[in-house]
């Protein structure tokens, strides 16, 4: 059920029998010559909505800007402060608590709103207000990930371009996925390895992390082989995925606010 689509008499029944709802988040930041800023929160909301309409659940609107500071330097990225992203997600989940909602998945398709996510899920448990889970798609299904990827990438790479591919054929620039493998960063794996290092600074030294942009990586801010995916294997991963969020939520959903709830002191 999409809460955007609903009357609000028609919401009553919902609070009073569930106290689970589902809030998609992601970004609007480059995503390399090939694919559009919305990736992120487009995938983020087919996901979330996909998962709610098969598994009964509540879905809220989507949260499209998140932290995306670091992909600054590329034209059209959106982005807010950390702390005021933190903020208006714990203000925007209390109000679903003021409804009834108790536990909450934030279906994140964006890396650099992880640690917030986690942060306001530990204010929101640590006053018992409500048990809060980030979910990141591409996390739920690493086999099926490792099955169809050669030359993985972490930022605008084969698994985004696979998913738009499937959800928005009509907005990914398929003449320039060579352009984005060519111009990018097509061997992460070897990159984080430290066995290439264009550019000359290599991603970590002496256990130190000598980055804090994405151009720093990549000139045109991506990574992987985006020539090797098709829409066929978006849809096998979208699916999978999908099959994921539904049995997250199923779990949270049935299990007891006792299991849920802070332990007390020692």
């Amino acid at each position: 059920m999409y809460l955007g689509a609903q009357a609000w008499p028609d919401l009553a029944e919902y609070f009073e029998q569930e106290s689970l709802a589902i809030v998609p988040l992601g970004s609007t930041e480059q995503h390399g010559p090939h694919l559009p800023l919305s990736t992120d929160h487009v995938i983020a909301e087919e996901l979330a909505r996909a998962a709610a309409e098969r598994a009964g659940y509540l879905c809220t609107p989507t949260v499209n800007i998140g932290v995306s500071d670091h992909h600054r330097q590329f034209h059209g990225t959106l982005w807010v402060d950390p702390a005021s992203f933190r903020d208006y997600i714990e203000s925007m989940t209390r109000s679903l608590v003021g409804h009834g909602i108790d536990r909450v998945v934030y279906v994140n398709a964006h890396g650099g709103n992880v640690q917030h996510l986690r942060e306001v899920g530990r204010r929101l448990h640590r006053d018992e207000t409500a048990f809060c889970i980030e979910w990141m798609w591409d996390e739920s299904i690493p086999d099926l990930l490792e099955e169809l990827i050669d030359r993985h990438g972490p930022h605008g790479g084969p698994k985004e371009t696979a998913m738009l591919q499937y959800l928005r054929p009509e907005w990914v620039h398929e003449d320039r996925t060579a352009e984005a493998r060519d111009t990018g960063m097509p061997e992460f794996d070897a990159y984080v390895r430290g066995e290439i290092s264009p550019g000359g600074r290599p991603p970590m030294v002496n256990g130190a992390q000598t980055f804090y942009d994405a151009i720093d990586n990549s000139e045109n801010g991506v990574f992987g082989d985006q020539t090797e995916v098709s829409a066929a294997d978006g849809e096998r991963l979208f699916e999978a995925a999908t099959d994921q969020l539904g049995a997250l939520c199923d779990w949270l959903a049935a299990t007891p606010w006792e299991s849920l709830a802070p332990k007390d002191h020692i």
